[in-house]
């Protein structure tokens, strides 16, 4: 009987031992308390490094990451993720889709750590080089919003030509430098057992590189002829505003560093509407209107430039528990109205998903692409009249008279965007697949067939390197477009389910709660609870689609 006895204790054990739920829920346990901590630091080094430029800052914010990044090397833990994932016993929904995410996020970790932390170093030293440069116009140092405003407003073809030459600069003095950074990418993700860089990113973060690649050449077929009219229209206009002839313009010609944004084609001044008024309050009483309250995340920003700070924008969530902030430069421009709309749009998606009920390591987007959406869904409306009649007292008539040519810019936004990311996805693929190549002309025959930008004689110069995202958010880019889908998407099932105005072109929400709580319910609160098309198709009733996009800007 003792024998008997003494067996089944030991079975017991061995069965408690091998629950695999139980192990895992314990291991997550373990990684919430250690990771945690270093989240935090790492965002509040961030944050104070791009708030202030100070060097220490940066140093502080690579060191934490190098913590973090040993965590994730940690083979031990990745042995029993694999064990775990392999039996298909952990059954429980969260804790299955816990198993998912950290598997992979381990998998990325099982490179060399002196190649990860040797990454992460020169990563940190870049970005302080990015964050410190400034054009140099004319004898006197510029920050981007001067040299956008010449490139915008001026006629001047010498002006033009020397600002946008003065921000390219950048390029040279920091293309060696991310070029060593690709080529350690690529080092790394081989490690792995992945073709490159590129491949591996897309995998690891649940997107499959085949379709991504069929989705694009889609969208280009789609987007071309459109936007080939409208380029054929805008070289007429600028050809006339420039007093230059039509083969004779030049990239300086479109109002922008890399013509991503839609120049000023129709005769509508928005920017006026934004002068003199306040982007905080105008911010803060539009998302409150809706149900999604910012106060205490705008308290929390930054929103001003100075020296030494960051020129551009960005959302953080500190510390996964509310604590989300914002980054921009303001100015009183319809651009600075689009962009607070914007990275608020992010900050209420961030609220939303850092609910008490959710574990830490759910409480993320459902993909960075759909926080995204939300957010360029919220910018559209910098430029729809109803909007504008409401936030910034838009006379009737006048919207009356504007409304077409807004709705006709924000159509040429989108195609403008739409075939810059195509430059974007398409040179970073290439670039991985082959650092080597003459990357120079790669970028300006990617530029002049999706942008039918015309490159500059004799041009040989690194500019593909005065565009931050390629070196420092690397096989990211994409989703911005893969959001521009979701983000039309996501209005149509507002407009024809939510406020049931059917409106596509038009609504603006302003003052329907039930928007927010919707977004609350079926977006913002489920996180990383399911994998993002089952969270898309769970909130509209429809896997990721280009219909309604097409709908919007194309048909």
């Amino acid at each position: 009987m003792k024998k008997i006895y003494t067996f089944l204790l030991l079975s017991l054990v061995m069965l408690t031992g091998c629950n695999p739920e139980k192990e895992l829920k314990s291991l997550i346990s373990e990684l919430e308390g250690t990771l945690l901590p270093l989240y935090v630091e790492s965002s509040k080094s961030y944050w104070a490094g791009t708030t202030n430029g100070n060097p220490e800052d940066f140093q502080r914010y690579a060191q934490t990451n190098i913590k973090i990044a040993e965590i994730y090397s940690d083979k031990v833990i990745f042995d029993k993720l694999s064990r775990m994932k392999k039996s298909g016993r952990v059954a429980n929904p969260l804790l299955k889709r816990q198993l998912d995410i950290l598997y992979l996020s381990f998998l990325k970790g099982q490179a060399d750590t002196t190649l990860q932390n040797l990454i992460i170093e020169k990563e940190s030293l870049l970005e302080q080089k990015y964050a410190g440069f400034r054009a140099e116009f004319r004898g006197k140092k510029v920050n981007d919003n001067f040299v956008e405003e010449i490139l915008r407003t001026s006629t001047d073809n010498k002006a033009l030509e020397e600002i946008w030459n003065a921000h390219k600069a950048i390029g040279p003095y920091v293309a060696e430098d991310v070029l060593e950074i690709v080529r350690l990418r690529n080092k790394l993700a081989q490690s792995l057992g992945f073709d490159n860089y590129h491949t591996m990113s897309m995998t690891l973060s649940d997107q499959n590189p085949e379709e991504i690649s069929a989705l694009f050449d889609q969208l280009d077929e789609m987007t071309s002829e459109g936007f080939a009219v409208l380029k054929a229209d805008m070289d007429k206009k600028f050809s006339v505003r420039y007093k230059v002839p039509i083969d004779k313009l030049m990239p300086w010609h479109f109002q922008g560093r890399f013509f991503q944004e839609a120049p000023d084609l129709y005769p509508v001044d928005l920017d006026k509407y934004y002068k003199g008024r306040n982007l905080e309050t105008l911010t803060t009483d539009f998302y409150n209107s809706i149900g999604l309250d910012v106060s205490t995340i705008m308290m929390n920003s930054d929103l001003y430039p100075r020296d030494g700070k960051n020129q551009h924008a960005y959302c953080i969530d500190i510390d996964h528990n509310g604590d989300v902030r914002v980054l921009c430069n303001i100015s009183d421009t319809e651009q600075w109205m689009s962009t607070m709309l914007h990275e608020f749009g992010h900050a209420v998606y961030a609220i939303g998903h850092d609910a008490a009920g959710n574990p830490l390591f759910l409480r993320e987007a459902a993909h960075s692409f759909t926080t995204e959406a939300v957010a360029m869904m919220f910018d559209r409306l910098s430029r729809n009249t109803e909007w504008m009649k409401v936030m910034v007292g838009l006379p009737e008539e006048e919207a009356a008279a504007i409304n077409q040519d807004c709705i006709r810019s924000l159509r040429l936004q989108q195609l403008v965007f739409s075939r810059w990311t195509q430059v974007m996805y398409r040179f970073e693929k290439e670039m991985y697949a082959n650092p080597e190549q003459d990357l120079n002309t790669l970028w300006w025959n990617l530029v002049e067939k999706y942008q039918l930008l015309t490159r500059p004689e004799g041009r040989n110069q690194p500019d593909w390197a005065s565009k931050i995202h390629i070196a420092l958010y690397p096989c990211y880019y994409h989703n911005y477009q893969l959001g521009a889908l979701l983000a039309s998407q996501l209005h149509h099932y507002i407009v024809t389910n939510v406020t049931n105005s059917q409106d596509m072109a038009n609504e603006c929400y302003i003052g329907n709660k039930a928007v927010g709580e919707w977004l609350q319910e079926y977006v913002f609160n489920p996180g990383r609870c399911y994998e993002w098309n089952d969270m898309i198709e769970k909130a509209t009733g429809e896997k990721l689609t280009a219909a309604y996009y097409k709908m919007q800007f194309v048909d």
